[in-house]
């Protein structure tokens, strides 16, 4: 039978594999326990251009989470074995209904999501039995040891923002909007809580929660999905919601039975965008991105979230899925963020100068997975 297989080796993994390609470093050595900490440190001169938008020397420093120095030892140890075609895999996600068991196998995708409509079966949902049996399939195929050295177990995402909606018999919690109006981090926690054991029932390892939009213009059609226009509440839920799906860091029941991988989302300023347009522009100042649209990352980021992703939205022109100054500078530089950036439903084709099947930019701009739920093999 499947189980729950979200470990902090695979999300490791697959946040140093892409350091390969883009010739980053990781942080190897432990450091003290998160705080929030503002500073006036002030940037090198020689980091500075005169493109330079964004000043990450006015953001707070965040401290990294330590890493834990045996997951580490372990992925240097696996990292050589792994063929450049499964090196290539792993920072590629395909949705489950465009991929079979064997072309996973094939492959070797880091991981696979669940598209709103892409239950096993002719629903968009189903139960528990059949969801097991998809989640056996795609994890059997991909620990198939055949033609390489190791094999990596995929993750499985889903979104699961308020209960597990594609599970039949699962609770389902008003959407956001409601969540935040009732004012409660302890309730929130526990819904969070609720979730993440409905997802191992299915056999699902992550959820793309929480989300941390700050919804300035009710035009937006997606405001619902924030849990308020105000940036006190969204950062008074984020790191409960955290703590709800994956347990508590340091503590012995952090991604363990009953907890799955979350993922802060979408980085960044989603809810600013101009007359509220979807996927459009953000033509804000530095500080309401920073002080008002980040809010919840500075209390999900200590909180020990897992993975951040990025926003289909663009600030001042600037796609965000090819922002290296705000993924990498200020989410893994100055906010500390050490775990790995997904992308949006082919968000990377948005990136000017890319398709949906080819965009280096993404990735050397700090995107860690291509979400590629349709156009993943010919972007490998």
């Amino acid at each position: 039978m499947h189980t729950n297989k979200s470990s902090l080796l695979y999300i490791s993994l697959l946040f140093v594999i892409p350091i390969l390609f883009v010739g980053c470093t990781q942080l190897k050595t432990p450091v003290e326990s998160p705080k929030v900490i503002d500073t006036d440190k002030k940037m090198d001169e020689a980091e500075i251009t005169t493109e330079t938008m964004v000043h990450p020397e006015d953001w707070a420093i965040i401290k990294p989470l330590p890493l834990d120095p045996a997951i580490e030892a372990q992925i240097d140890e696996l990292l050589p074995k792994l063929t450049l075609e499964q090196k290539v895999g792993q920072v590629i996600q395909a949705d489950n209904g465009s991929i079979t068991p064997e072309e996973l196998k094939k492959y070797r995708l880091g991981s696979i999501l669940s598209g709103g409509n892409s239950a096993p079966g002719p629903l968009s949902y189903a139960d528990s039995k059949t969801w097991l049996a998809k989640a056996d399939e795609y994890y059997n195929a991909s620990i198939d040891p055949e033609g390489v050295e190791v094999a990596i177990p995929y993750i499985w995402g889903i979104d699961a923002v308020h209960g597990h909606t594609n599970l039949r018999g699962a609770i389902v919690f008003p959407h956001n909007i409601g969540l935040g109006a009732m004012h409660n981090p302890d309730l929130i926690e526990k819904i969070a809580s609720v979730t993440a054991h409905e997802l191992t029932v299915s056999g699902h390892d992550w959820t793309f929660a929480p989300t941390l939009a700050v919804p300035q213009d009710l035009r937006w059609g997606r405001s619902y999905e924030g849990f308020s226009e105000d940036a006190a509440i969204v950062k008074s839920y984020a790191d409960r919601i955290v703590y709800g799906l994956q347990g508590h860091v340091g503590s012995s029941d952090f991604m363990g039975d009953g907890h799955v991988i979350s993922s802060a989302k979408h980085f960044l300023g989603d809810g600013a965008t101009e007359n509220g347009v979807d996927q459009g522009d953000a033509k804000i100042s530095e500080k309401e991105l920073r002080d008002i649209h980040a809010a919840g990352y500075y209390s999900a980021i200590p909180a020990g979230v897992q993975t951040v992703m990025a926003s289909f939205s663009s600030w001042e022109g600037r796609k965000l899925h090819g922002d290296k100054e705000l993924l990498t500078d200020v989410l893994k530089g100055r906010m500390g963020f050490n775990g790995f950036v997904v992308g949006d439903w082919n968000g990377h084709g948005q990136v000017p100068g890319c398709t949906n099947t080819d965009c280096a930019a993404s990735l050397n701009s700090g995107l860690d997975m291509y979400m590629a739920p349709d156009s993943w093999k010919r972007i490998i």
